[in-house]
């Protein structure tokens, strides 16, 4: 016998266990992506060995190199490209307060990339727990950066500034135009100190089907997850992103 909860009717019941045999199939197939992820063959060696801007543990600015984001006995670096500054052709508000509400709307943060990094901010100590590394990698000046990461509340998420290198534009951080795009990458440092690409979320340049967004980084992103899971789903693409970032009013709604 299976589960069942107070109240329900058969037609809930009969409903319910069908959606379950599909969830289960979606568990294996997550699970086979994730073991043919795991078993790619080594991709590309960087070109160079990226000198990023970054604020020190004193607080003051410094230089670290891709490399050595690797922490010792570490292999696995996830770098996220944060549109910092966004893309020029999103117009929805800036920010009203704190160290980026004086800057023009184009040169402010993504607020779909803020509200990820958000829900990230608290999951970075576990995941350095299992020996993978990971930070977030933005254009704009570092000084811009951490001001933004202090008004956010963010504590333990690395910040860096790729903004005296080449190393979005080489990693499709960038397109051709300068405007940022949004592509997690994944890098790995071998026994020989060789780093390479592992993985990157090439799904965002797919075409998407009418209604979503691309969900190339879909399954790292809780706030879309746990609305997936409620009667009124998440919201339509342009409204997901539209209310990612601020507070709504809204009866019975909360953003971060």
């Amino acid at each position: 016998m299976g589960v069942r909860f107070p109240n329900e009717s058969p037609q809930y019941r009969q409903t319910r266990d069908r959606l379950l045999q599909r969830e289960a199939a979606l568990r294996r197939e997550m699970e086979a992506v994730a073991a043919e992820i795991r078993a790619l063959p080594p991709g590309g060696r960087i070109r160079e060995d990226y000198e990023f801007d970054h604020i020190d543990a004193k607080g003051a600015p410094g230089k670290v190199r891709l490399s050595e984001l690797f922490r010792p006995g570490t292999e696995s670096l996830i770098l996220y490209h944060y549109m910092f500054p966004r893309h020029r052709s999103d117009e929805r508000r800036g920010p009203s307060s704190g160290p980026m509400a004086g800057l023009p709307i184009e040169d402010g943060p993504c607020p779909s990339c803020t509200a990820l990094l958000d829900n990230w901010e608290g999951a970075v100590p576990h995941v350095e727990g299992f020996g993978v590394n990971i930070a977030a990698v933005a254009k704009a000046p570092i000084e811009q950066v951490a001001a933004f990461a202090v008004h956010r509340g963010w504590r333990n998420l690395k910040l860096l500034s790729a903004a005296n290198n080449s190393f979005k534009r080489d990693y499709h951080g960038e397109d051709e135009d300068g405007q940022q795009v949004p592509i997690l990458t994944v890098f790995h440092k071998g026994g020989d100190g060789i780093v390479r690409l592992s993985w990157a979320s090439e799904l965002l340049f797919m075409p998407s089907d009418e209604g979503q967004d691309p969900r190339h980084v879909g399954t790292v992103e809780p706030m879309w997850t746990l609305l997936d899971l409620t009667p009124g789903g998440r919201p339509n693409a342009d409204e997901q992103i539209e209310d990612a970032y601020y507070p709504t009013k809204a009866p019975g709604r909360h953003t971060v």
